[in-house]
């Protein structure tokens, strides 16, 4: 490219100092400058300024495997546009595709090529299309890739620069206080033609951890980005990267270089001509998760990862308590970030992030009545080398099928309130295609592939999904259709843009309330949620309804008396009273 702006050659510099203090500065800037913006690419003069503007109320994600559809015949992602342009344009516009690459093992976690489509999915043109028609998220699997990929093996045939790609340990290292989601043993013993080594391996034996203090890894990482970038991706989902930088002697997670990467892979998005937005993904409990927003200088957008758990809770529990107690100590987003609000992912539903927000007790009832709707349990490692429950493997809406007093008739419309309610809050609402889709628990699957995770990751016939879809009694057409007619109605409401003002309010237990105001202040929301069986009736004093505006529930069309004494909630009801209809 031409000459690089000094404000960014500046700040990438700082950055590389801090994270390879050992290497020349200057000469690692321009090669991570050469690797963005390769001959040929220009990028911007200033960087883009934080702002409200990257979003907006009409931004809805869903979240698909490459072959979430199939039907034997044509490619899984021509069905998937097919099915994302016939069922959900209008309802959402954004996807996050899986990923999407040859791999070995994780559904696509363990990759053994970042610059190829698996062919099993389609090819890159047929990525590129639905990144023409829908914002597109792609996986930047960029703390470990695939034990049998060509990168590993080039490493253990001594191959440079593979060679050095690979971070080494030694089983005398003290390694008690590492931090892992898995059970397996951290270090994996390989024999190389150097002799044998011993690699770290955060998540499995067939997911090896790079080594990021060569910066070698990093440009090379910072090249796929590009790739992705030239072909039609617009958010990079940054995968596992809180385990990204390692140091035996300590938990070897949210390490400050860690987070200095980050930073430099912000500069990179923020001087970038198209609009890239970072996302990351770090499923740990809330003070560390918000840690990557930075100074406003790191991830543009962070998983709410306590939603899961705490929505689950008030829908098996009949309370909200701890689900409003949690958010109204949660603050907004920095000025030019967002939360990614979602409860249903091609993960289980993380338990750790609920650690310090639910009674020890209340996650035992909530482990226990989802196990007996047919959920399963994963586990995770403790430094004394004790275990606990990581995440419980189950579709969300089956995890709706029954409360803690038993089964009853109300899991659908437990269900669609599950969800409204992360369509209300401040930020964007994210979709898994089989919460949108009402899929079952899959146990055939697990017993199939042997993994648990494989209870949630479904592959739809496509023949028999839209025979359903064609059948309003189905629990696939009711769900859908529920969602989508939502979902249309909340991307007109300027008070659900994802930084407008939020507030808790403060109701009956048996009911989340937040009041949303638009960024103009024009448009006020009560967005009101049962989340119980119960009919609630809520007191005027604890609504603000102005008596000389028209309040209407833009979800019934019903029209609201602000003079009225109370309001009353069905169970499982959900309103948005507004003033702009």
């Amino acid at each position: 490219m031409s000459v690089a702006p000094s404000s960014l050659t500046g700040k990438l510099t700082q950055l590389v100092q801090r994270i390879y203090p050992n290497h020349d500065a200057s000469d690692l800037t321009k090669d991570i400058v050469s690797a963005f913006w390769p001959d040929g690419t220009h990028c911007r003069k200033r960087p883009r300024k934080p702002g409200n503007t990257l979003w907006s109320q009409r931004d809805a994600m869903v979240i698909s495997y490459g072959n979430s559809i199939q039907d034997g015949s044509h490619k899984p992602l021509d069905l998937l546009r097919d099915f994302l342009t016939k069922h959900l344009q209008g309802v959402v516009n954004g996807v996050h595709i899986l990923p999407f690459f040859p791999f070995t093992s994780d559904d696509g976690f363990a990759v053994t090529d970042y610059r190829k489509v698996d062919p099993q999915l389609g090819d890159w043109p047929d990525i590129s299309r639905i990144g023409g028609e829908f914002a597109l998220m792609s996986d930047l699997v960029l703390n470990h890739v695939s034990s049998q990929g060509v990168w590993f093996n080039a490493y253990r045939q001594g191959q440079e620069p593979y060679d050095k790609f690979f971070f080494e340990g030694d089983p005398e290292d003290d390694l008690s206080s590492v931090v892992r989601p898995r059970t397996t043993p951290l270090l994996q013993e390989v024999e190389t033609a150097m002799g044998p080594r011993h690699v770290w391996c955060t998540f499995s034996h067939d997911q090896v951890d790079l080594d990021y203090r060569n910066p070698e890894v990093l440009l090379e990482m910072i090249r796929i980005i590009r790739l992705h970038i030239d072909k039609g991706v617009r958010i990079i989902r940054l995968d596992a990267v809180a385990f990204l930088w390692k140091e035996p002697g300590t938990p070897s997670i949210h390490l400050p270089q860690t987070h200095a990467i980050v930073q430099l892979l912000r500069v990179l998005a923020d001087f970038a001509t198209e609009t890239v937005v970072l996302l990351t993904e770090t499923n740990v409990p809330k003070a560390e998760n918000l840690s990557y927003f930075g100074q406003r200088n790191e991830a543009h957008s962070i998983y709410n990862f306590p939603l899961p758990p705490l929505v689950l809770h008030a829908m098996l529990s009949g309370t909200a308590k701890y689900l409003q107690a949690w958010q109204r100590a949660m603050p907004p987003a920095p000025l030019g970030c967002s939360y990614l609000n979602f409860t249903a992912s091609h993960d289980g539903i993380g338990m750790r992030p609920a650690e310090g927000l639910l009674p020890p007790v209340e996650i035992s009832r909530v482990i226990d009545t989802v196990q007996q709707t047919g959920a399963l349990v994963s586990m995770r490692a403790l430094p004394d080398g004790g275990q606990s429950v990581y995440e419980l493997n189950a579709s969300y809406f089956s995890a709706m099928e029954q409360t803690f007093d038993g089964d009853d008739e109300h899991q659908i419309a437990r269900f669609l309130a599950s969800q409204t309610m992360i369509m209300s809050l401040e930020g964007i609402p994210a979709f898994y295609i089989h919460a949108m889709l009402a899929t079952p628990n899959d146990h055939d699957s697990v017993e199939h592939r042997g993994m648990n995770r494989a209870i949630n990751r479904h592959r739809w016939d496509y023949t028999e999904l839209r025979a359903r879809l064609l059948d309003p009694t189905s629990n696939q057409a009711q769900v859908l259709n529920g969602l989508s007619q939502r979902l249309r109605i909340r991307s007109d409401q300027p008070a659900f843009h994802p930084n407008a003002t939020q507030f808790t309010l403060n109701c009956d237990d048996r009911i989340f309330g937040l009041w949303r105001q638009s960024l103009d202040r024009d448009q006020s929301i009560f967005a009101l949620h049962n989340v119980s069986k119960d009919t609630v009736t809520i007191p005027k004093t604890q609504l603000n309804l102005i008596e000389d505006e028209e309040w209407v529930d833009i979800l019934s069309g019903e029209k609201i008396d602000p003079t009225a004494e109370e309001v009353v909630m069905a169970p499982y009801q959900c309103r948005w009273i507004t003033n702009m209809h």
